[in-house]
């Protein structure tokens, strides 16, 4: 086979698009004492870059029980990193809305407008392992065999409303609330912030999905709190390609 053909097979299949993928998933958040909460509807398009899913856009959708119409909504997109997502966060019922962008390299800003009609802006400087919103999903599946074979991976985690990051270790878990395949938990390094901070638990199967979310949502129950919810998940659509490397 002489090198003209050899270029005319390969340079091809080098040159052609990475395949469009969607990963659709509903999450369910009840209370402590089993009602339900709300409904997260999830849908996240992305392609299949060497076999391995990366997410481009996600958009969600809450509703309450039985509700055609969300009454909150957040998008998010990966221009850069999965880890980092640009983010819209709208809460109508409480007049919030939250903005994270990347103006440039080596910062990141947060604009939000906050129930109680006040707006306030922070400028953050960005780190390398800094995890942001949704990001911390895409950071568990990129240290997936870390965390399978007991290890423990430091992160920083953004707080958007304190307009600063925060150490946080993902590392191996138990809980008897959560029926997973896989459980891990994020927690904040800080001894100080521990005493502060419930550690997120986090249930994953085998593919790699998101199962379950026990722990501080970013839903309203107040002007003045958060839900503390578990969020069971269940997949509606795989891509056509692995969640986890």
């Amino acid at each position: 086979m002489n090198r003209r053909l050899i270029a005319s097979l390969i340079l091809p299949a080098l040159s052609l698009p990475a395949a469009a993928a969607t990963f659709e998933f509903t999450g369910t958040a009840r209370a402590d004492n089993g009602d339900t909460l709300y409904q997260e509807i999830h849908a996240v398009d992305g392609t299949c870059e060497q076999g391995t899913f990366e997410p481009r856009s996600h958009s969600v959708e809450y509703r309450k029980p039985a509700a055609d119409e969300p009454f909150a909504t957040k998008t998010l997109e990966y221009p850069n990193s999965a880890l980092r997502p640009v983010v819209t966060f709208v809460q109508p019922d409480f007049n919030e809305r939250m903005e994270i962008r990347y103006p440039s390299t080596g910062e990141l800003t947060i604009d939000w407008q906050t129930p109680s009609g006040d707006t306030e802006s922070f400028e953050v400087p960005l780190e390398e392992n800094l995890v942001v919103d949704a990001g911390f999903d895409h950071f568990v599946r990129q240290n997936w065999k870390a965390v399978q074979a007991g290890e423990s991976v430091e992160f920083r985690f953004l707080g958007p409303t304190r307009g600063e990051h925060y150490g946080f270790v993902l590392e191996p878990a138990s809980s008897d609330r959560i029926d997973a395949d896989n459980v891990v938990q994020i927690r904040p390094t800080s001894l100080v912030l521990r005493m502060l901070v419930d550690p997120i638990m986090l249930g994953y199967n085998d593919r790699g999905a998101l199962t379950d979310y026990l722990g501080l949502t970013n839903i309203r129950r107040n002007a003045d709190e958060n839900y503390t919810a578990h969020i069971q998940y269940q997949v509606d659509q795989y891509p056509d390609c692995e969640l986890t490397p």
